[in-house]
């Protein structure tokens, strides 16, 4: 496979049905989000923690199919598209390890171990890729499981960056008004 086919020097790039779009529409927009998340998390492993690198992995599998999904106009194809199920594996995790947590009484700020901090980081990008694919799916078709396992995400790595801090030893911070 060629790297370069010079097919986007003009601002305009190929869906999967092979559309031309340009590179600021709003399903670009979405699936590019959905890459720098996907990204970011792959900078993260590994973390010192298995069960958290072997999920962050699963993870990364999942956003290769929200971007395949995205860049997918025709919702009746027979492209990847992410299941219910993903979603339901996700609340397992999140569920998993809020279990592990005491309890949260106030917001807290994002920091802490460097693991922690970059799975809050990488938390934000995936809070904007969810915006870009409510914003994409106010005008067309979009896989609502797909934007419901975006949300679920962001509370993962949440849930995630509280424990990799806990298990480092490092103290939360509440904001303070």
């Amino acid at each position: 496979m060629k790297i370069y086919t010079g097919r986007g020097d003009d601002g305009l790039t190929d869906l999967r049905d092979m559309t031309r779009v340009s590179k600021t529409n709003p399903r670009i927009a979405a699936y590019g989000t959905v890459d720098e998340a996907n990204a970011l998390i792959g900078t993260l492993i590994p973390t010192e923690y298995d069960d958290v690198d072997e999920r962050l992995q699963a993870v990364q599998n999942h956003l290769h199919i929200v971007q395949a999904d995205f860049a997918d106009p025709n919702e009746q194809s027979d492209g990847p598209r992410l299941e219910a199920e993903q979603v339901e594996t996700i609340e397992s995790w999140i569920d998993e390890y809020d279990a592990e947590l005491e309890p949260l009484e106030s917001f807290i700020l994002p920091g802490g171990s460097d693991h922690g901090s970059r799975l809050h980081h990488a938390r934000t990008v995936v809070r904007r890729a969810e915006r870009k694919a409510v914003d994409l799916a106010s005008n067309e078709a979009v896989n609502e499981p797909a934007i419901t396992y975006l949300n679920r995400l962001s509370d993962l790595l949440f849930v995630m960056a509280r424990v990799v801090n806990d298990r480092n030893g490092v103290t939360e911070h509440a904001p303070t008004y």
